[in-house]
């Protein structure tokens, strides 16, 4: 049987007297694309913040690729190959797109003071290296990216900050992608050309495994291989997104019977 890349076995969070994960399991095989979905206050963002080091867990383990990540700081966890994006954009708007980018280098990058690396009129071969590296993924969601790597973060529209947050969360090449509401904020337009973006890189990079947290179901069908569905902290129901979005019990919670 082949072990998981991910292996979540009874994960518990509180805040005071609310229990926002109850006793939750949760598998994902490397490769994979799982579309996490449920109401408002299921537990959903909470899941990633416990997996990612953000909450603390109150009980239970979490294992990645074997290695137990339970308790570590999300610095160590990071390392360990778990990359994420958050519901609210998170770029530093002031700085540059390549600034931005290399942000989520931290962990790896070992040349000294961000002066060093950064300083006016310093652009060391390591940084042209970085560069190049950071226009081939920009280039992977937008061809049009790649031009604008020296131009600030504030100057782009809605899609391309997203597209950079996530190429931030890529750069370092993680095992485990997690996507907190990637499409919000965005046009439906936006949101179908976000997935074919997210789609094309997959196929790229078949052994990347990705966690995707979307209220809009269609983005949920399109580009996941299985469907979780949460509901006050419990696994609800799992498997293809069709029969998901046919079992009566998530229709009840989450969908609607219409």
């Amino acid at each position: 049987m082949t072990t998981p890349l991910l292996d979540a076995r009874g994960l518990v969070v509180r805040f005071g007297g609310v229990t926002a994960l109850d006793g939750l399991d949760l598998t994902v095989d490397a490769g994979e694309t799982v579309g996490l979905i449920g109401p408002n206050g299921s537990g959903k963002t909470t899941f990633f913040n416990a997996l990612t080091g953000f909450v603390r867990l109150a009980a239970g383990r979490a294992q990645l690729a074997g290695s137990d990540i339970t308790g570590l700081d999300p610095r160590r966890i990071a390392a360990h190959g778990i990359a994420r994006t958050f519901q609210r954009l998170r770029l530093l708007l002031e700085l540059s797109v390549f600034d931005n980018l290399m942000l989520g280098q931290h962990l790896v990058l070992d040349h000294g003071p961000w002066s060093n690396l950064f300083a006016r009129g310093r652009f060391t071969a390591e940084v042209r290296r970085q560069a190049e590296a950071a226009r081939a993924l920009l280039a992977a969601f937008s061809p049009g990216l790649p031009a604008r790597l020296f131009e600030p973060a504030r100057a782009l529209t809605m899609i391309d900050r997203r597209r950079v947050e996530i190429c931030r969360a890529l750069i370092r090449d993680p095992a485990l992608l997690l996507l907190d509401e990637p499409s919000a904020g965005m046009t439906p337009d936006e949101t179908a050309e976000l997935m074919t973006d997210l789609l094309a890189v997959k196929a790229q990079r078949p052994a990347l495994t990705v966690v995707i947290i979307e209220h809009d179901m269609a983005v949920i069908e399109r580009v996941s291989d299985r469907c979780v569905v949460l509901d006050y902290g419990r696994k609800l129901a799992e498997g293809p997104y069709a029969e998901v979005a046919a079992d009566p019990v998530v229709r009840r919670a989450y969908l609607g019977e219409d």
